[in-house]
């Protein structure tokens, strides 16, 4: 074997998650007694996709919001906001009179997931069980180190909590107050809260940090931004999940010529965004990338900070499947600051339904839209109007997490931009900039070489800096690089039924 070849193997395995088989037995077999210690039972990717499959008793009278492991058979798209299962994952039509537009735009909430209110728990599961089942990391020895810009942190250090390993959030010290707050109670120890610096955009920071932290050979890091099972976790449980929600909209809209337009995600690690893969494959469904126009990089290279919490930006995430990225839309964090305001103040409510019309039913669930749901929900607006979509091209997208994660946030607006009080004349200013006035600037339709050009960006992240292979960051040019992919989705199915069987037969 050459050494390119070595140098490639070991970087599939070993940077980017892709081991399909056992790589240390000793260290399943310490997992294996971990989890019979503390009665963890591990899910597949099939039942989180299909929670039908999944026994509801397993869940019941189980704390939603505790570190009990019955809570990862909730790490799905399939509760309410209490940890009930529901035949369809919530979600919400917004109307003309919020939008502006004759599409309807569909919304899947992810603060019905366990334990964060927040879907990212997802990723950190769908990373870490892997991980776990082929022995490479053991949590006997190794302390899970989860970077992120907040909610994948979270959920990383809640999965951890559950298997009895020490985990680490190292995320920018900018980040919102409650974010902090949550990792306060769930870390063993102030010293597993690591504050970089900067804000939403720093996440080159991140990497320098855990990098320093990569010496210690006990100090496992889970790099979201590079692990492929996020990639594929989201393409087979989140995907399968927006579809299911399309279906359920287009049947009880009785329009037959409901088509599922367009699905947007700011792109963050680019793991949600791999569910526009499985849309497209399901339904044609255009894929558009959306970040912040104070930090444009996808648009025209460039940088700078943003408060979008939860999307960082100047990199280009390595599971970030660009060739098959049909839009890129930029959205100011003016607007999701602003539009925060708007939906969680009386008088913004008030304004809404008395002078726009929104139903009250609507307005009851814009608290389940935090700052990246409200970026995703414009973006959606931005292609609707660039592409002269009408009543039967709906787009869909997800809110991440809830208002409840920024009310720190949210006093800062208040105080910088509207003096401590938002009146009617704030709430009609808002309204018109943000939400009536929508316009298609800052956006590319992609073609070829507009994919290429972004694709090529990443180079200098993942190649020069991280030590990525060229010919593995070359190769996810291809679709083919990324069908390929979804192989491993049986093979750790497997692997988890295996150690599932072990775990229970004491062996």
């Amino acid at each position: 074997m050459s050494a390119s070849q070595t140098a490639r193997d070991a970087a599939m395995q070993d940077q980017l998650g892709l081991a399909d088989h056992i790589v240390d037995e000793a260290a399943v077999a310490h997992s294996v007694a971990r989890c019979r210690e503390r009665n963890v039972v591990l899910p597949t990717f099939a039942q989180l996709a299909d929670p039908r499959t999944i026994d509801a008793s397993i869940t019941k009278g189980v704390d939603k919001n505790a570190p009990d492991a019955r809570n990862l058979f909730r790490v799905h798209w399939y509760n309410d906001m209490d940890g009930n299962r529901v035949a369809v994952p919530d979600h919400v039509v917004l109307p003309s009179s919020l939008t502006g537009i004759e599409s309807p735009i569909i919304v899947m909430f992810g603060d019905r997931f366990p334990m964060i209110t927040a879907h990212k728990v997802l990723a950190a599961y769908t990373i870490f069980a892997p991980r776990i089942v082929t022995g490479q990391f053991d949590p006997t020895y190794h302390r899970a180190i989860w970077p992120s810009t907040g909610n994948y942190a979270r959920g990383g250090v809640a999965i951890s909590k559950i298997m009895g390993a020490r985990g680490v959030a190292v995320l920018p010290a900018g980040m919102s107050q409650e974010r902090f707050d949550w990792l306060d109670k769930w870390t063993s120890d102030p010293s597993d809260t690591i504050r970089t610096p900067g804000t939403e955009s720093n996440v080159k920071e991140i990497y320098d940090a855990c990098n320093d932290m990569r010496k210690d050979p006990t100090n496992f890091i889970f790099n979201q931004f590079c692990e492929f099972a996020n990639h594929v976790g989201h393409w087979q449980i989140t995907g399968n999940a927006l579809a299911h929600v399309f279906d359920s909209v287009r049947a009880r809209s009785g329009n037959d010529k409901l088509r599922l337009a367009a699905f947007t995600s700011a792109t963050g690690s680019a793991g949600t965004i791999a569910a526009g893969d499985r849309l497209k494959d399901l339904f044609g469904t255009a894929i558009g990338a959306v970040e912040a126009l104070e930090c444009p990089t996808m648009l025209e290279n460039g940088y700078g900070e943003h408060n979008i919490q939860g999307i960082g930006d100047k990199h280009i995430p390595l599971i970030h499947n660009v060739m098959n990225t049909d839009l890129v839309v930029d959205v100011s964090d003016r607007a999701t600051d602003e539009l925060d305001v708007l939906f969680n103040t009386d008088e913004g409510l008030r304004y809404l339904h008395e002078r726009k019309g929104v139903p009250q039913d609507i307005l009851q669930v814009l608290k389940h839209f935090g700052f990246s749901a409200i970026c995703n929900v414009i973006a959606a607006i931005k292609i609707a109007k660039l592409r002269g979509y009408g009543p039967n091209d709906a787009l869909i997208t997800i809110a991440t997490d809830g208002a409840d994660l920024y009310p720190s946030e949210r006093r800062k607006t208040l105080a910088k931009r509207f003096k401590g009080e938002f009146t009617t004349t704030d709430a009609a200013e808002v309204f018109a900039e943000h939400l009536g006035s929508v316009t298609t600037d800052h956006m590319i339709d992609c073609n070829e070489r507009d994919r290429n050009r972004i694709f090529n960006l990443g180079y200098y992240t993942w190649v020069e800096q991280q030590g990525t292979p060229v010919d593995v960051f070359e190769a996810r040019r291809s679709q083919t690089f990324w069908r390929d992919l979804r192989s491993f989705v049986p093979a750790w199915d497997a692997m988890i039924d295996d150690f599932n069987q072990r775990v229970a037969s004491g062996g």
